[in-house]
């Protein structure tokens, strides 16, 4: 399984992005969805995660961020609004959650490489 991200960007405070997964290879057991977010000096964060016939999201993204998937289920999408500074990180897309929470980056077996998201203020 190859997971990619794209879309990051500079944008400022207040404005939008949209990150896109893009998920190739032995997909169909792909249960999980999930992108997190890691900033200079902090942890590796859930922020938003679909699978399960649902959604969560953290705290500090719910009511901006938004994410989904295509009619095929390979590419995932997280629409971000209103973004803030602290917002700034490298997000990833994780594939394949093999038990537990769906935000914690330790139960996902693959990722991407990345995608740099930078909100000026």
């Amino acid at each position: 399984v190859q997971v990619e991200e794209s879309g990051g960007g500079s944008v400022q405070a207040g404005g939008s992005l949209k990150l896109t997964c893009s998920v190739f290879g032995d997909t169909y057991r792909n249960n999980y969805y999930t992108w997190f977010r890691q900033a200079p000096g902090k942890e590796r964060e859930g922020v938003a995660a679909l699978g399960g016939g649902g959604t969560y999201y953290a705290d500090s993204v719910k009511g901006r961020f938004t994410i989904s998937q295509d009619s095929s289920g390979n590419t995932v999408y997280l629409q971000m609004n209103n973004l803030d500074p602290q917002d700034s990180a490298v997000y990833y897309c994780a594939a394949r959650l093999r038990r537990g929470n769906p935000l914690d980056p330790a139960k996902y077996t693959y990722f991407g490489r990345g995608t740099q998201v930078t909100v000026s203020s």
